[in-house]
């Protein structure tokens, strides 16, 4: 009896299945309208040159007011690599030890450090220092030393933004975005796009590595295991091999330290001394990615002449992303005569064998008609081609000719899809870095404000990770409320906050985070009408659990319409897409089937009882039964019933062996 009401408690409760967790894809099908456009579609480029020139200056600035500066520039200190801005230059020392206090409040020193983090940013906002406004609209959005306010913090990010700071740029879009105010959102994500672009390697696609830390509730060790860098054992065994002169070995490790990925620090100049020690035994891709190099400056001066020898020989080796590299050097005349057509033969080269790089080039090469008689049918055939191969570049220029109405039927949502995906793979996003690098060395409440400060950004994997964060550790004195440390309150707005926003993006794991928070008023109020929108974004993404849930909604008229042929509709579909829910499932069919045949009977007044039984339950066996004295009292009678028993079991057989045995028949 005992084993069947477990059972019972299972098929009356929505249950937790294992979530997959989710990354946000661009939909094809949403280019449809935009493909058809008719072959003549109107319309002109302003750009001068779409082929731009590859990665910044060395030394230039390319995300202004970075926090990434605390970790990555020596010269913030000093403020050089802060801000350009004349006019506040007496502020850039300030704000720069005034951030690097607030992003070690965790680690030591407590709200204290944090005041005077506080009064030092408020001082050189007043100044008009953008990135101090740019930190206080991070404040408001946050809650954090003073009170929540998006307004204020939309404020804040519009006067840093106009300063020139990119990261309120990126929070502001991601506003407008939220909005749907598209006219605002396309202008903003524009503009970053085209950062980012400009940051991009000329023939490889820009590389980032965005790590999830948690795995639906747990921790993702696999992943936390190889962001470890240097320490990480397969790293260790990689290097070894080469160390003795493995050639495939040198290049994994050179692309590591160029790209700054699996927990290493950026370095060119190992990455560089990795790609020559390969490239002399032959390695084409460390060939492309030194011509790569010598035509961008970054890790060597830069040599245009050593770029296309490094790329030439690439490409004899049958490397034919290669070609791209030498067609950009002629488009743009880098130590060649100019010569469009001769790039026009090395993009086709590329495209001959499928290289996503050459789609693009080519694209641009008919969008623009550069040697060529411009053709727009060709142009959106290729950089379709290119989008279809994930290549970021062409993301962009897909992007602009569905915000222009170039070759394409203007389509602003689209675009504007289409544009954060490649600005979140701008400077800023090395963000993500130095966060991952916190989470693993145990400063979690900085890896939580650089996860954060990354969510007001719009990073859906930022904004899952500091929620998940604030979950799991947001009881331990790391999360800043509006007048000291969090309270309970605040905790759980600001966790629902970041789940919500990272169920607008396509989590299914935050979508049930979401619904179960209304639908058992956790940090919220209780509302199984939000709850049930909630698991439709989940069942969107084919969640089991989401699924299921919605059919114990119908089963109980919960936020949805008292349906029991949808209810078994979704039980059924739930066990479709995760065949472990047959348990489960099995249990609740048998409950539709009684609550049918059944209707206002005895058994079924009890089922509905559960749920509200089950609570109180759990609160007496964990405030009562499981507080520190009672368990102990609890687990000590426990053990001397037990020894009572086997005592006792133990006489009985003794003295059943004293007794005489009967006696045996004659044979």
């Amino acid at each position: 009896m005992k084993l069947f009401f477990v059972f019972l408690l299972i098929a009356v409760h929505p249950i937790t299945i294992c979530a997959r967790s989710m990354v946000l894809v661009l939909p094809l099908d949403d280019l449809s309208d935009a493909i058809s456009a008719p072959d003549d579609a109107d319309g002109s480029y302003s750009d001068s040159d779409e082929f731009n020139d590859s990665g910044p200056e060395p030394g230039s600035v390319v995300d202004p007011g970075s926090w990434s500066d605390i970790f990555e520039s020596p010269a913030c200190v000093n403020g050089t690599s802060i801000i350009n801005n004349e006019d506040n230059k007496d502020y850039d020392g300030a704000y720069c030890e005034a951030l690097r206090k607030m992003l070690e409040v965790g680690s030591g020193g407590g709200y204290r450090v944090m005041e005077e983090a506080v009064s030092e940013i408020e001082a050189a906002a007043a100044a008009g220092h953008p990135h101090a406004q740019s930190v206080i609209g991070f404040w408001y959005n946050m809650g954090m030393t003073r009170e929540l306010s998006q307004a204020k913090a939309f404020l804040y990010h519009s006067f840093a933004a106009e300063g020139g700071n990119l990261q309120s740029k990126m929070a502001l879009a991601y506003t407008y975005y939220r909005q749907e105010m598209h006219d605002k959102a396309v202008k903003l994500y524009a503009e970053l796009a085209e950062v980012a672009v400009n940051s991009f390697p000329i023939s490889k696609d820009s590389t980032i590595e965005t790590i999830r830390i948690h795995n639906g509730p747990e921790e993702n060790k696999e992943a936390l295991r190889k962001s470890k860098g240097e320490e990480d054992e397969d790293f260790q065994i990689l290097e070894y091999q080469a160390q003795k002169g493995n050639a495939e070995a040198m290049y994994q490790v050179g692309i590591f330290y160029y790209f700054g990925l699996r927990g290493l620090r950026c370095n060119h100049e190992k990455a560089s001394s990795w790609f020559s020690k390969a490239a002399e035994k032959g390695e084409p891709r460390s060939m492309e990615l030194l011509g790569e190099i010598y035509a961008s400056g970054v890790g060597f001066e830069k040599n245009y002449t050593k770029a296309l020898e490094w790329l030439t020989l690439a490409s004899e080796q049958k490397l034919y992303s290669a070609y791209n590299g030498m067609g950009y050097l002629y488009v743009k005349g880098y130590g060649v005569e100019k010569n469009y057509t001769k790039a026009k033969e090395y993009f086709e080269k590329a495209a001959d064998k499928k290289e996503p790089g050459g789609f693009y080039n080519l694209g641009v090469i008919y969008l623009k008609g550069l040697g060529v008689k411009q053709d727009l049918k060709i142009a959106r055939k290729y950089i379709l081609t290119a989008v279809k191969a994930g290549q970021p570049k062409a993301f962009y220029q897909l992007a602009k000719m569905l915000h222009t109405g170039v070759g394409m039927k203007k389509n602003l949502p689209v675009a504007i899809k289409l544009y954060k995906i490649v600005a979140e793979r701008g400077p800023w996003s090395s963000l993500s870095r130095w966060a991952i690098e916190s989470y693993l060395k145990g400063d979690v409440s900085m890896s939580f404000l650089l996860y954060s400060r990354m969510a007001e950004m719009g990073y859906e994997v930022a904004q899952s990770n500091s929620a998940w964060i604030l979950d799991k550790y947001g009881e331990h004195g790391m999360c800043m409320g509006e007048s000291g440390m969090c309270t309970d309150a605040e905790r759980h707005r600001r966790a629902h906050a970041l789940w919500w926003q990272a169920s607008e993006q396509g989590n299914e794991h935050a979508a049930l985070l979401i619904g179960d928070a209304y639908y058992y008023g956790r940090g919220t109020v209780r509302d199984y009408v939000r709850a049930a929108e909630a698991y439709m974004l989940a069942k969107s993404q084919s969640n089991a659990q989401a699924i299921f849930n919605l059919g114990y909604m119908h089963e109980h008229g919960l936020g949805l319409p008292f349906d029991l042929h949808l209810a078994k509709r979704y039980y059924d579909h739930a066990l479709e897409v995760d065949p472990t829910a047959k348990l489960p499932v099995t249990l609740a069919l048998a409950s539709l089937w009684m609550r049918k045949n059944y209707a206002n009977s005895f058994m079924i007044n009890m089922i509905d009882a559960l749920p509200e039984v089950f609570p109180k339950v759990e609160a007496w066996v964990k405030d009562v039964i499981m507080e520190e004295g009672n368990a102990t009292i609890l687990t000590l009678f426990v053990c001397l019933l037990t020894i009572l028993y086997f005592r006792e079991r133990q006489r009985r057989h003794a003295a059943a062996g004293d007794v005489a045995p009967p006696p045996q028949p004659l044979r």
